[in-house]
């Protein structure tokens, strides 16, 4: 029996989807149930792997903005009281 690792069982889930296939399986897992954390972390790497420098630079600065905003970090418990 082959054994599929993690980031290749989500690549193929995702390979054969359409533009907007794609759209809706990002925004139904972006703040839903933490097990659909690693397939949006797996489609992040394919998207950065392919991003220029400045692009990866502006997704830096707009992660770095939103962890340091009152509105960009959940509510953890966790940070300056």
């Amino acid at each position: 029996m082959n054994t599929i690792d993690l980031r290749q069982a989500i690549i193929t889930r995702v390979k054969d989807k359409s533009n907007e296939e794609l759209t809706d399986i990002i925004q139904d897992s972006i703040g839903s149930d933490e097990r659909a954390l690693p397939g949006l972390g797996v489609l992040f790497e394919m998207i950065w792997q392919d991003s220029s420098a400045s692009d990866q630079s502006r997704m830096v600065n707009s992660l770095h903005q939103h962890l340091h905003t009152d509105s960009g970090a959940p509510e953890s418990g966790l940070g300056h009281s």
